[in-house]
């Protein structure tokens, strides 16, 4: 008479991530090849990544998804890329399928690219964080990883701006990491990063630069400075700053109209501006992207009247 096999099914769903465990290591708890195909075809269990079983029938979860990635990267194995910025919090992140995943494992490793998980050697694997118990890369090797392979510009804009604007990381940290890794994908990367280094902070602001740094007669424009008075009292951090006679340029974007309190914020700050004697002209995206000559002509006159008035008494730092 043949005994039933003694499993300890604690033992293997604690072995598990997010529900999620290597083939190898069910075999390895005394699970049988038999016992695995016939509860992955009933549906009780299910198949995750190449060699990964997921022990609550097919992956449902983000997490559940990412972590059949990072069990069949193998031990050292790191996410980083767009899958990690968003578990770090970022949120202006480009659409992908559920699951998409870049592994970072180290060079004496070999595993290929597989589906929706891409695997990426490396002699800089870093010191990863656990997040809700997976390894993520730090914030601005993710984001460096992810910008290096997204498509459009302004994609690219939108993400380091985030990246910086929320202070998950700073320009000098991105350059660095940027400089440090592959030349692979970085040349669309530099002009994007040398804009944030300007201090823009936002994909209108990188128009807005580009438009401003297209009118000869302007000097050069910084950037989400901070403006202090002469006793050190912070006064407003406009979008664009002329700084030789003071005047403020800022971007009024559809968000800031829709909400009313930070359309309520935006005029404040405004009226707070000018009674110090600053000038302030304002403009929207769509009249950056859609009426080119306009914006010049308002940007020229509003710099000329401005040169006709006593320079307010402020100080302009640079963006932090």
């Amino acid at each position: 008479m043949s005994r039933r096999r003694s499993i300890d099914w604690v033992a293997v769903h604690q072995a598990a991530l997010h529900d999620q465990i290597r083939h190898a290591d069910l075999l390895e708890l005394g699970v049988l090849s038999s016992t695995i195909a016939r509860r992955v075809h009933a549906g009780t269990w299910g198949r995750s990544a190449f060699g990964v079983i997921s022990l609550t029938g097919p992956p449902r979860t983000l997490d559940q998804r990412l972590a059949g990635a990072v069990l069949y990267g193998g031990p050292g194995a790191v996410l980083s890329g767009v899958a990690a910025a968003r578990l770090h919090g970022l949120e202006r992140l480009p659409n992908q399928p559920a699951g998409t995943a870049l592994l970072l494992i180290g060079h004496d490793k070999h595993r290929v690219s597989r589906g929706l998980i891409t695997v990426e050697r490396t002699t800089r694997l870093p010191e990863p964080r656990a997040i809700r118990g997976l390894p993520v890369a730090p914030v601005t090797r993710a984001v460096v990883d992810a910008a290096k392979r997204l498509e459009g510009t302004d994609q690219i804009r939108a993400f380091l701006a985030e990246t910086v604007q929320r202070r998950f990381t700073t320009a000098t940290a991105l350059r660095t990491e940027l400089e440090a890794g592959s030349g692979r994908g970085t040349a669309k990367v530099r002009p994007v990063l040398v804009e944030i280094e300007d201090g823009v902070r936002s994909v209108p602001e990188a128009k807005a630069r580009a438009l401003a740094a297209s009118i000869p007669d302007l000097p050069p424009m910084m950037w989400n400075p901070r403006l202090v008075l002469d006793d050190g009292t912070w006064l407003a951090d406009p979008d664009g700053w002329l700084d030789d006679v003071g005047l403020a340029w800022e971007i009024h974007s559809f968000r800031h109209h829709a909400d009313p309190d930070a359309f309520d914020d935006t005029l404040s700050r405004q009226a707070r501006i000018t009674s110090t004697g600053v000038h302030v002209i304002a403009h929207t995206p769509r009249q950056i992207e859609s009426d080119r000559g306009r914006v010049r002509a308002d940007l020229l006159a509003a710099y000329r009247a401005a040169s006709l008035r006593p320079r307010p008494a402020v100080t302009a730092l640079p963006a932090a």
